[in-house]
Formats: C-alpha cells, sequence, structure tokens
C-alpha cells in the first residue's frame, strides 16, 4: 500500500488562510477530494493523511466529516489549542464528531511563531503531553530555527510519537546544509521520531529544481532516521507551485533508487500506516 502522508485540503472563499499570500496566488483557490483523487488513481496512491492548514478547531471538525465520507482519506492531522487547559477534553469532543476516529494526530505551525523556543514553553509541553495521551502523533512543523527546541521538546516526552514534516524545511534553493544538517543530525538516537519526506520541491527554486538538487537532503534523512522512520508525503497541493502530484511521485521513488523492496515499501507507505496507526 502507497500512502501520501501529507496533503490538503481548503477553500479561500469560505475560510482565511493567512498564509496564502500573493506570492501563492497560482493555488489560491478551492482544493478537495475530486480534485486529487484522480492524481492518486494515476500515480497508485492507496491512502492519504489530511493535515491542517490553519489554527482552527472547526476546520479540524470539517476535515474529520470528509474523511468519514472519503475512502481515501484515512486519517487527518488536526489542530487544537495545546495552550489550554482540557486539551484531552477537546480530543475526545473531537472523536465524538463524524468521522472522528479518523483523527491519527495533531499540528500547530509552531515555525510561525515569533519564539523559536514556543515547542517548549511549558503549556505546550502540557499540551503535547495530553496529545500523546490520548494516543495522536504530534506532527513537527518547523524550521532550523525550531529544530532545537524540537529536540529538546522530543527528549522531555519520549512516550509521544512525533514526526517532522517536510524534513524540517531546508534552504534547498541556495544549496545549504548547514545549519540544517548539524540540528537534524540529533534525532537519529530517538526511536519514537519519525520525518516526512515531503515539502522538497517548494523549498528548492520552483522553476529549475532538479532531483539532483534534492538527493543531499533525502541521503542526510535516510542517514538520520533510516526508511522506518521516513513517510512519503506529497504535501498536496502546495507541491503544485513547483511540480505536478505524478513529479513528485516520481522524483520521490528515483531519490528512493538505491534502497531494497521492504525499505522502499517502508518510506512509501508502511511507515506511515504504523506511525499513524492507520
Amino acid at each position: 500500500m502507497i500512502v501520501d502522508a501529507h496533503h490538503h485540503f481548503w477553500n479561500p472563499a469560505t475560510a482565511d488562510y493567512p498564509w496564502l499570500t500573493d506570492d501563492l496566488a497560482p493555488i489560491r483557490r478551492a482544493f478537495g477530494p475530486a480534485d486529487l483523487e484522480p492524481d492518486l488513481l494515476a500515480a497508485g496512491v492507496d491512502a492519504t493523511v489530511l493535515v491542517q492548514t490553519r489554527s482552527s478547531l472547526e476546520e479540524t471538525v470539517d476535515f474529520l466529516a470528509v474523511a468519514g465520507e472519503t475512502p481515501f482519506v484515512r486519517g487527518v492531522v488536526g489542530w487544537v489549542d495545546l495552550t489550554q487547559p482540557g486539551v484531552g477534553d477537546t480530543i475526545a469532543e473531537l472523536r465524538e464528531r463524524p468521522g472522528g476516529g479518523h483523527l491519527v494526530g495533531i499540528r500547530h505551525q509552531a515555525h510561525d511563531e515569533p519564539d523559536p523556543a514556543w515547542l517548549t514553553r511549558d503549556d505546550v509541553v502540557r499540551g503535547i503531553a495530553a496529545v500523546g495521551r490520548a494516543g495522536l502523533v504530534y506532527d513537527l512543523l518547523v524550521r532550523a530555527r525550531e529544530l532545537s527546541a524540537a529536540l529538546d521538546l522530543a527528549r522531555r516526552l519520549p512516550d509521544v510519537r512525533f514526526v517532522i514534516d517536510h524534513v524540517a524545511k531546508p534552504p534547498i534553493a541556495v544549496g545549504a546544509l548547514e545549519p540544517w544538517a548539524s540540528l537534524i543530525a540529533p534525532f537519529r538516537d530517538l526511536d519514537h521520531v519519525a520525518c516526512k519526506l515531503s515539502g522538497m520541491v517548494t523549498e528548492a527554486d520552483w522553476a529549475s529544481w532538479t532531483p539532483t538538487e534534492l538527493r543531499p537532503y533525502v541521503e542526510r534523512v535516510l542517514e538520520t532516521f533510516g526508511p522506518d522512520r521516513l513517510l512519503f508525503g506529497s504535501d498536496w497541493p502546495v507541491c503544485l507551485l513547483a511540480a505536478s502530484y505524478g513529479q513528485v511521485v516520481d522524483t520521490t521513488r528515483t531519490l528512493l533508487h538505491d534502497l531494497d523492496r521492504d525499505e522502499l515499501a517502508a518510506v512509501l507507505g508502511a511507515t506511515a500506516a504504523r506511525v499513524y496507526r492507520l
């Protein structure tokens, strides 16, 4: 089974997305299941994880309902206010909603917080601990700036399953490995932290990227996490700024060409199924 462990739906006509700025105008329109399904069929992708796009319980409720009605959406990574008491109660209430059984994780756009150490605030740590007690994954949306805090958080909460989104968004467009490579290396020793092989084409030059430019970053996360802790994700429809869905899938396969059959199966689906308990 091939699992796309990271994609989105949105509709700017019905909700506000502050990050959909003018430079993202090509994707500032509605995207839903009917738009994605043909690409999944063409690429041979069997299942997906739908990931939050804004700090909104309403969106999470909507996504769970979509998952309940959309056979290919097997999991939802939603949003809750981690800083508020009663995070566990909020998660329990979400699970009672239509499609609530599809809730597999929680995410917050930590890389948009002014404080690079936001993830280590006492109230945030308390909230993420509650996410773990509820049996959910916490997705880490970070760049190099927040990796030290993410590492500290993961060390403090060894019983929580974590997934780093988009290989922590290294500066591929300028070809720099450091400080990203040094900051992500310590996660090698944390078996409860996985990493999504996703979002790389839009961290590269949208118009001129090549698989060769992505390879050093893929090699580094393979070395750090291994195939059993790497998950494929398309980051559709954000990826459309730089590549089609099919190009993302084909490029991922090209970059993983040296893996054996079992290792490739892990990255393309088995790891996501295990980590998110799909």
